[in-house]
């Protein structure tokens, strides 16, 4: 009997330990902790474009529908443990989503929320889901003395896409779920969530919206569930970062298809700059895609686009059956129209400081010297657009962290439940670079190739929907080019106009500034603070110190490797690409980063 006491009690105290451990999770989950949001005094938009482009840009959907959320859903939600509004505009802030202090409710953002965050609405349906755009995670913000310079095109600093809860809480994905909980189990928010969804329908519409607000927030739950347990995600991603690749294939293949396609994401990366990205030869960080209508659907999807493989029977669908999905693809070919427009960002002087063109002109020939071997392309006219040929860098030469390129490379997914038919892949408009000597494998497809093929059929099945002919949709593809693929162990080497906007650096954002970008990898930092938009003119980047619920990026982590790109002394090669530089050679280069491409550049002497 004592043995059964003590096993008893020892059990209770385990139990009361997993209750504690789990009630202080679900505390940061539905506090999270998140930087106070400082709003500016103004925001100030660069000339990049016109206005009416830029609201185009922010608010146009794209056929996202995160996981089932109604657009009215979402205006409507309380925080868990107040009656504050989740999608207040300074609340969203604090996530680091783009607001404008006096920007105003209008006809494409009736909710008044953040750029980026749209509203779309399924042909033959009255709901209105909440669409994530392209805008939400690639516009930026630097932030100075109380000013903002907005950044169209940029790169985000928010915490969207994290589904594994944390201490660290602050996570978009979190915190939402966290409202969609309280709304559900707390009759008094319910009541009120659904007055103000319903109005005068309250009565007869109350049972049914309780029903599908379920469906959403299981969905929610499920994907939250299956990461956390599989641990797919443990390299925190932290502000403006994702494992794209990663997330994409997890939810195309695993979700979609089955667990065992599940992959470890564990090299989260950057979102890059959109400017001029029409012109490139090669898309992505490791240059793998080439058509833009297909990598905007891969985009999509990866945002949040439905899409569906099989029917309602578990069946794969075949033919012209493949592949329905919510992707929009006049919206996307008016964005990618749209971005055509957009201009590097030019230093704006009154708001950042002077430039010291003297300095500047020095700066030029050392640019000329040590680094326009890989950042100056060969432009090409084709098929109507200025074609930048990219320079791929091997990741053994820039020895920069490898996983993105070595994790995009090396996974493998089984997709033969889909039956697909080699002799119909044949037909579809994807290439393969090089030509693929032996049949393909569809037991062992790379994410990109499968990617390829999943865009493919769901384009073909988009483009009948919304009635486009073949020669409006050459158009809609992008300069007639096919849906090409190639995966090589590299990453790009990007035109740098406008890259002092862009901080941080390398492809998984591990360099917090240009001037450490050009020094030794022992001269960087090795942990430094994320989530501030507060702007360090002088280095080029964003300011480093710690700051209360800031993010400690930790570049000895998987996936956060600061390596490579180094300018120091010793022979050329596996990360070290030019010869040290002084300090007063770095600040000299720069000064002119801050011009390069801009109207200031033909200023210099």
């Amino acid at each position: 009997m004592v043995y059964v006491r003590l096993l008893l009690r020892l059990l209770g105290l385990i139990v009361a330990l997993l209750a504690l451990a789990l009630a202080v999770v679900l505390y940061y989950v539905a506090n999270p902790k998140l930087p106070r949001h400082a709003a500016a005094q103004q925001v100030h938009y660069l000339d990049q474009w016109s206005a009416e482009e830029r609201q185009r840009y922010y608010f146009t959907p794209q056929g996202t529908q995160v996981k089932g959320l109604r657009y009215d859903w979402f205006t409507a939600l309380e925080l868990p443990f107040s009656q504050q509004r989740f999608a207040a505009p300074e609340y969203l802030a604090r996530f680091g989503f783009l607001i404008d202090p006096a920007q105003k409710a209008t006809s494409d953002n009736p909710g008044n929320l953040p750029a980026g965050f749209a509203r779309h609405q399924n042909p033959g349906s009255a709901d209105t889901f909440l669409d994530i755009t392209c805008a939400a995670c690639h516009t930026g913000e630097l932030h100075l003395k109380g000013q903002a310079v907005r950044i169209d095109g940029g790169a985000a600093q928010h915490v969207l896409p994290s589904s594994v809860p944390t201490l660290q809480g602050g996570s978009f994905g979190q915190a939402l779920v966290a409202s969609l909980v309280s709304t559900y189990y707390n009759p008094w928010k319910f009541e009120r969530f659904a007055r103000k969804v319903l109005g005068a329908d309250y009565e007869a519409g109350k049972q049914p919206l309780r029903e599908a607000f379920k469906g959403s927030l299981d969905t929610f739950l499920k994907v939250a569930w299956n990461d956390t347990h599989r641990g797919l995600y443990p390299t925190e991603e932290g502000p403006g970062r994702t494992d794209a690749f990663g997330r994409i294939a997890n939810a195309s293949f695993g979700d979609a298809i089955s667990p065992a396609n599940y992959r470890v994401a564990n090299a989260p990366v950057d979102y890059p700059q959109l400017w001029d990205m029409w012109t490139f030869d090669w898309v992505q960080w490791n240059g793998s895609a080439q058509q833009p209508m297909a990598r905007n659907i891969g985009e999509a999807l990866g945002v949040g686009a439905t899409l569906n493989f099989f029917d309602g029977n578990g069946q794969p669908l075949k033919g012209d059956d493949r592949y329905p999905s919510s992707v929009r693809v006049r919206d996307l070919h008016l964005i990618e129209e749209t971005l055509q427009r957009l201009k590097p960002p030019a230093w704006p002087e009154d708001l950042l400081g002077v430039i010291d063109k003297p300095l500047a002109a020095k700066g030029r020939a050392l640019f000329t010297q040590n680094c326009a071997g890989c950042h100056v392309p060969q432009v090409i006219p084709s098929e109507g657009r200025p074609v930048q040929q990219l320079k791929m860098l091997p990741v053994h030469v820039i020895g920069t962290d490898p996983g993105a390129a070595n994790n995009i490379a090396d996974h493998r997914f089984d997709l033969t439940a889909l039956q697909w038919d080699p002799a119909e892949l044949a037909q579809l408009d994807v290439q393969l670079h090089p030509t693929p000597s032996d049949p393909l494998d569809l037991s062992q497809l790379s994410v990109a190739k499968g990617l390829a093929y999943v865009t493919a059929f769901v384009g073909n099945r988009a483009y009948r929907e919304a009635a486009i002919t073949p020669a409006e949709r050459a158009d809609m593809d992008g300069f007639g080019l096919p849906i090409g693929v190639q995966e090589l162990r590299a990453y790009k080497a990007r035109p740098l106009a406008g890259v002092w906007a862009t901080p941080p650096f390398l492809h998984n954002g591990s360099v917090p500034s240009i001037y450490q970008l050009l020094s030794p990898q022992d001269e960087r930092a090795t942990t430094f603070y994320k989530g501030t938009f507060e702007y360090d003119p002088r280095h080029l980047g964003y300011r480093t110190e710690a700051f209360d619920n800031g993010f400690v990026f930790d570049t000895r982590i998987t996936g956060n490797h600061n390596s490579g790109h180094e300018f120091r002394a010793g022979k050329r090669g596996n990360g070290v690409i030019g010869r040290l530089l002084q300090p007063e050679e770095r600040w000299a280069l720069l000064e002119y980063l801050k011009v390069l491409g801009g109207p200031l550049e033909a200023q210099l002497p």
